[in-house]
């Protein structure tokens, strides 16, 4: 027996060329156009099948209103998800065949190979065999859901032969199952490129894996869940406010003759609204902060061509699977073999210490599938919780409203049963069984709330120990009755923020509540400045007298006058870029360790933010408006911004500041100005009760065609935070509809 050392613990990587050595003798032009001619060659038309796209398309109806938001009526659910699909088709073809292309791992098909370890990360995890076997044992009604879904799509293309996809030709209805929740990459992106390559890699130069920005804008969402008590109508209300990449989910709105009507965001090429309403109950998911995903330390002995971990005392085999990833390159299209291993716990994706790192997470598709979908037609509570009992949904918390008056919180849904006595934010020794995840929580079991008395509920992706408030006045969670896996994240100003802005709310209608959703204070400056004016009134710099002026006398209330907001803000992210290698050495979350930095370093950061804005803009004392921006020039994926083209001024800041309306910029900046790429999305307010209410607003349009007139039809409402009503009943629609057809005319 040879334990494999760290120095040879790398398993062997090798290419094979699928296109032909005579191909690539021929050079690079011809084999690039033979290339995209195959992945532009649609696969011809069977009769049959298109017999069956033009009867379903019958059976659907599809209405335009005045912002281009498709409301899509079916006779049945399948027919109302074939609608769904070919209309979200007609408004972003690329997005959808993108998402999918990333979920199936073929994105070196199209990128080459800086995405061979991305592709390889999906391939760990997702297999066309297996969720061909998923869809094989699917129950009928989501396999006709899942053919409906590939109806629509092939249809549209179909019918639109002008669109060239750049891989995607046609659907399988087993797609469907690659993307089972409304998160792209999800649990699976925890992964980090970088170990993956180190481990199963012999070419660092093709890694993909950007660094991360210095302070990222947050992933995740707020929610709001109000109790009819809190209400000026006496019914319970629930704000829906995720922070996405921008244009990353169209607003939509989805009904059939069998109970199906939904409104809300479904993200582009899913047949499930991920976060909205029905005439009975609402959703809002904001990114879950329980522990769903662990790792698992192998020790590692090799004999022969075979791989043992070590497991209760005795050798286990570790399953090779080899891993085959083709990717585009000057030659045409080429292919690289891995050999991958896989323990009981899950596949080896890193290596720390000598020891090789497992990595266990849900993978559920076709139960994950179900749960979305089928929450969409809950009627009340009751089931709603019996849909949250099938527990496939890793990577969202759930604030719940009803039209019966209820409000819920759920601090995940998928919570595996743990060895309570370990340390689970770290690797675990995989050698021992007591390690081993012990099935999952009832959903009853996990933290969770119910019509608590204080009349609301809030997430903003903090922990949920503030959910219902904080001291006596609360009705949150408690730490001590819930093992420590069940959370990670801390409080995050967002959620101080809410807390704050909910405490006092009653007499509450959909425009208050929008105003309380969009409260400007940026609350992470109640502790950041004090340090700062302390710093000075110690050792006054006279240099900057004006600026601590400027900013003792500020409200803490963004607004595009501003000028105090925009030196905040500039000193802030001054300081994060200084001072965040620190921070995280120290593992203290770097907004919490700046208060802490000594005077010299806070007042430099102050000089130095005054003179980037004077260069930058003229004048250090230069409006947040003139300065925070949204822009929205190409319907390109990787968008650019230009500070000499047209741009509307906005107040609401990053979410790291507190925001809760959260507008932050993650694409590398190459501009003076700030334009925001990540934030507010899809937002909407909704009042339950006999007759639904609810207002809306999406960042830019539903369109991600520049020549459509709903490209950028409510950017500037969306700049100044103003709605509009939802249209939900079919009068409203008749009444406002710009457009009526069938799919394919």
């Amino acid at each position: 027996m040879n334990a494999i050392s760290s120095s040879h613990s790398h398993p062997a990587a090798s290419v094979s060329f699928s296109s032909s050595r005579k191909l690539a003798v021929l050079g690079f032009l011809f084999a690039s156009a033979f290339t995209t001619a195959l992945a532009h060659s649609a696969p011809a038309t069977n009769p049959k099948d298109l017999a069956r796209w033009q009867a379903s398309a019958q059976q659907v109806t599809i209405s335009r209103d005045q912002w281009g938001i498709p409301h899509v009526a079916g006779k049945s659910d399948a027919d109302a998800v074939f609608g769904l699909l070919y209309a979200q088709a007609e408004d972003d073809f690329k997005r959808i065949e993108l998402n999918y292309i990333n979920a199936l791992g073929r994105l070196a098909e199209v990128e080459g190979e800086v995405e061979f370890w991305r592709d390889l990360r999906m391939k760990l995890f997702i297999q066309p065999a297996q969720l061909k076997a998923q869809y094989a044992k699917s129950p009928a009604w989501l396999k006709q859901l899942m053919n409906a879904f590939a109806d629509g799509l092939n249809y549209y293309l179909h019918t639109h032969p002008e669109v060239k996809p750049r891989l995607i030709t046609h659907f399988e209805p087993w797609m469907a199952l690659a993307f089972s929740e409304g998160s792209i990459g999800g649990d699976i992106e925890s992964v980090n490129l970088n170990d993956l390559n180190a481990l199963y890699g012999d070419k660092p130069e093709y890694l993909s894996q950007a660094q991360s920005p210095i302070l990222p804008e947050p992933r995740g969402s707020n929610g709001f869940a109000i109790a009819p008590k809190l209400s000026a109508n006496g019914q319970a209300m629930l704000l829906i406010n995720p922070h996405t990449s921008f244009y990353f989910r169209p607003e939509v709105h989805v009904r059939s003759e069998q109970g199906l009507n939904a409104y809300g965001a479904v993200t582009w090429g899913q047949f499930f609204v991920y976060q909205g309403f029905n005439q009975y109950n609402g959703w809002m998911h904001t990114s879950n902060a329980a522990d769903v995903i662990d790792e698992f330390a192998l020790n590692i002995t090799k004999k022969g061509d075979k791989v043992f971990y070590t497991y209760e005392g005795k050798l286990r085999p570790l399953k090779m699977v080899e891993q085959t990833i083709p990717y585009s390159s000057p030659m045409g299209m080429v292919s690289r073999k891995v050999k991958t291993y896989f323990s009981h716990h899950g596949p080896v994706v890193r290596e720390a210490n000598g020891k090789w790192i497992a990595v266990q997470l849900m993978n559920e598709p076709m139960k994950a599938l179900m749960q979305s979908y089928l929450r969409t037609k809950t009627r009340d509570y009751a089931g709603f919780a019996k849909v949250m009992d099938l527990r496939a949904n890793s990577s969202n918390n759930t604030v719940y409203a009803d039209k019966d008056g209820n409000i819920a919180y759920f601090h995940g849904d998928f919570v595996p049963r743990r060895n309570p006595q370990l340390d689970w934010t770290q690797p675990v020794d995989g050698s021992k069984r007591s390690a081993d995840w012990q099935g999952l929580h009832e959903v009853k079991d996990i933290i969770h709330l119910f019509n608590p008395k204080n009349g609301w509920i809030q997430n903003t992706n903090n922990w949920p120990f503030s959910a219902a408030g904080v001291g006596a006045d609360g009705s949150s969670p408690r730490q001590q009755d819930y093992p420590r896996y069940m959370w990670t994240n801390g409080e995050n100003a967002r959620g101080q923020h809410a807390v704050k802005v909910l405490k006092n709310a009653k007499q509450l209608n959909l425009e208050s509540l929008i105003k309380l959703a969009y409260d400007s204070e940026l609350t992470a400056f109640e502790t950041l400045l004090p340090a700062l004016f302390k710093a000075y009134d110690v050792k006054p710099e006279f240099a900057l007298t004006e600026q601590i002026k400027s900013l003792r006398a500020w409200d803490l209330r963004a607004t595009i006058n501003s000028t105090a907001t925009s030196l905040a803000i500039y000193w802030a992210q001054d300081l994060v870029a200084q001072h965040s290698n620190e921070a995280r050495q120290k593992n203290i979350p770097v907004v919490d360790y700046l208060p802490n930095l000594p005077a010299p370093a806070l007042l430099a950061a102050l000089q130095r933010a005054s003179n980037r804005l004077q260069n930058d803009f003229g004048n250090w004392q230069t409006a947040w408006g003139d300065i925070n921006r949204f822009q929205r020039l190409s319907g390109d994926i990787q968008a650019t911004y230009d500070d000499n083209k047209p741009s509307w001024p906005v107040a609401f800041a990053s979410g790291n500041w507190g925001s809760l309306a959260a507008f932050g910029m993650t694409a590398t900046q190459t501009t003076k100005r700030i334009y925001g790429d990540r934030g507010n999305s899809f937002v909407a307010a909704v009042s339950f009760g006999p007759r639904i209410q609810a207002k809306s607003i999406l960042a830019g349009g539903n369109s991600g065609d520049p020549k459509s007139p709903h490209f950028n039809d409510q950017g500037e409402m969306y700049s100044k935070g103003e709605f509009k009503d939802v249209l939900f009943y079919p009068e409203d629609i008749d009444k406002h509809t710009k457009r009526k057809y069938h799919p394919g005319q």
